[in-house]
């Protein structure tokens, strides 16, 4: 795991190496440039050691006939099968890196190689011959690229901040993103802030020649949902046997594996079969949030479970106790992602990672996917629901969504009716999509300068778009696909890689397995969301290894006490940031339709916090990005 930059065109002198020195935080272990000036190419990479820890697995690495140069990030679960291949191939290989069996592979059958590999990667490949440049991702997205087109040339990183160090880069904000951010909390595909910076889509490679003309290709698509004929049983121990194999194929590595524990199914489910696979106990890491200023002084829920499961698996359990003073660093949390994602559970993300790393751990298993491979949100009891909801009349529906639009919000149960309620005079997939917004896109438009409601059906196309194309009609499978697309990829998978990789710490998530993925589109849905209980058969497959309180604990958000940081430890920030004058300069916001929401929500009128937080995001994004 590391970080990569490059660029194709005529760039200044040293710029190259200023985007790989802020990466620097991603590679603690080694870094390395490959420059020619001559052919308009430089590549930089920033080295986590994990596989091979010697000088032999050092980047950029050319193949061993010299002509392809390698800068790549991310690891290669079956690198050990294919490295035999090659070697019964006839090739000579040096050392025992997955980065050598990347280069040796690509250099034998070209972009096809791309489809063989099981692993998380983001990768660049020069052609020395041909001049041809080489990007691609992995197949989910697990790994991040970022694309800038400038009047220089095209720029790659694996931050969206290296990118700073361009510069001729235009830092004009896309305002069909910026609406994306405010409804939905991240970006849908591949749009960023900056209008001519774009995010590489998971799955695809792109390939510039020398002339800079541009082809793109896939090499992996998620698994459409096809059932399989299957009875509970088989259901069960598929689920059990499929993620059994995931998480064997990643505990691969020179260094020792720790994982995340939050005592929730996902991560307790990881740590029972990873642990087969170390002959210690396991290091595992959990976060404890203590409340204050009048709120007493307990832990919040996740703690008990995840003791409760450490206990039960014997695994030793590592604690980070914060409390309301982190709010502080939600401002550098915005730096950290690269994206004004207005979600402060990467606070917790980013500890963990920490302390895992104080503790000489550089690779952890997460449980990242599980909610998207088997349910595991609300969202997805409400698209079940709404198999029923095709039956209803029309004008019945309309009625439901006015009443829903009327509801006060104010209070947590009334905001969720409401949230149900309100898209119901819709069309299925828009009642489906509303489930994916925090704010609707039409009210976070009356937030913006300008008309901002010129960029509702933008920041809806990727969504729509996803839909449309999907021939799948059972609305839980057609949500599920969303998720994947979308909400996993730009959401989870950017917080997770990047506050990981702010302290050097791998973050590897063994549901996202692509045989695993596989298995959950053949995986019939009644065996994921079954009476109203979510991953049905995946609890099924867990009972005889975990407890039954952990399994069956109510769902919680990995989340932290933002409306109470918003009355509180905020206070100050939001003062500075959503002040009128502030948003008036900045002129992206109506500082009038903010301050209103804002004194809506303090006096409790209605629950616009994370809308809020969605503003103040931005607005230190752009100090930090922009400005």
């Amino acid at each position: 795991m590391c970080g990569i930059a490059g660029l194709r065109g005529s760039f200044a002198e040293g710029t190259i190496a200023a985007m790989s020195a802020r990466l620097a935080a991603r590679g603690p272990d080694s870094d390395g440039l490959f420059e020619d000036r001559d052919a308009g190419i430089a590549l930089a990479h920033r080295r986590l050691s994990i596989i091979d820890l010697s000088p032999a697995g050092h980047q950029p690495m050319a193949d061993a006939s010299g002509r392809f140069v390698l800068s790549y990030n991310g690891e290669i679960y079956n690198y050990a099968a294919l490295r035999a291949e090659l070697i019964a191939a006839g090739r000579s290989l040096r050392g025992h890196s997955d980065t050598e069996v990347l280069v040796e592979l690509f250099a034998d059958s070209g972009p096809a190689a791309l489809a063989r590999l099981n692993g998380i990667f983001a990768l660049a490949i020069w052609d020395r011959r041909d001049r041809v440049l080489w990007l691609a991702r992995d197949g989910v997205g697990v790994k991040p690229l970022y694309l800038a087109r400038t009047p220089s040339g095209i720029a790659f990183a694996s931050e969206l901040k290296a990118l700073l160090a361009l510069p001729d880069l235009d830092r004009t904000i896309d305002r069909t993103a910026l609406l994306a951010y405010l409804g939905y909390l991240y970006s849908p595909g591949e749009r960023t802030m900056f209008a001519q910076v774009r995010k590489l889509t998971p799955g695809s490679w792109l390939r510039i020649d020398a002339a800079g003309a541009e082809t793109t290709g896939r090499f992996y698509t998620l698994p459409d949902y096809d059932p399989a004929p299957m009875d509970e049983a088989a259901a069960i121990a598929g689920t059990h046997d499929a993620l059994r194999t995931a998480v064997g194929r990643q505990m691969v590595a020179d260094v020792e594996v720790g994982a995340f524990l939050s005592g929730g199914l996902d991560s307790s489910a990881i740590v029972a079969l990873a642990r087969e696979h170390v002959s210690q106990p396991m290091n595992c890491f959990t976060i404890g949030y203590r409340a204050g200023d009048g709120d007493g002084d307990e832990l919040i829920a996740d703690l008990p479970y995840a003791r409760a499961a450490a206990r039960h698996l014997g695994v030793t359990l590592h604690e980070v106790s914060v409390d309301a003073r982190i709010a502080s660093e939600f401002e550098s949390l915005v730096y950290t992602l690269d994206e004004p994602q207005a979600d402060p559970a990467a606070i917790n993300n980013l500890k963990i990672a920490a302390l895992a790393r104080q503790q000489g751990i550089k690779v952890l298993l997460g449980g990242a996917g599980g909610d998207d491979l088997f349910t595991g949100y609300r969202r997805h009891q409400a698209a079940a629901l709404d198999r029923t909801l095709n039956h209803v009349p029309g004008p019945m529906r309309a009625g439901l969504g006015a009443l829903g639009r009327a509801l006060p919000t104010g209070n947590t149960r009334l905001r969720r009716i409401a949230k149900l309620l309100s898209p119901m005079g819709e069309s299925a997939d828009s009642r489906l999509m509303a489930h994916f917004e925090w704010l609707r896109l039409e009210d976070a438009a009356g937030l913006m300068a300008g008309d901002g409601a010129a960029h509702v059906a933008g920041a809806r196309a990727p969504m729509r778009d996803a839909l449309d194309a999907y021939a799948v009609r059972d609305p839980v499978e057609r949500a599920l696909r969303l998720e994947q697309l979308f909400f996993l990829t730009d959401h989870n998978l950017n917080y997770t890689d990047k506050t990981g990789m702010a302290v050097g710490v791998e973050i590897r998530v063994p549901f996202l397995d692509p045989d695993l993925m596989a298995f959950a589109a053949r995986l019939p849905t009644r065996f994921k969301l079954r009476g109203g209980q979510t991953k049905w058969a995946l609890r099924k497959a867990m009972e005889p290894m975990l407890p039954h309180e952990v399994i069956y604990r109510p769902k919680t958000g990995f989340g932290v006490p933002l409306r109470s940081w918003m009355r509180r430890e905020l206070q100050p920030m939001m003062a500075d940031v959503l002040a009128p004058d502030t948003l008036a300069r900045r002129g992206l916001f109506d500082a009038a339709a903010v301050t209103a929401l804002r004194d809506a929500t303090l006096s409790g009128r209605v629950d616009g916090h994370y809308a809020l937080l969605a503003v103040m995001a931005v607005e230190l994004w752009c100090r930090a990005f922009v400005d």
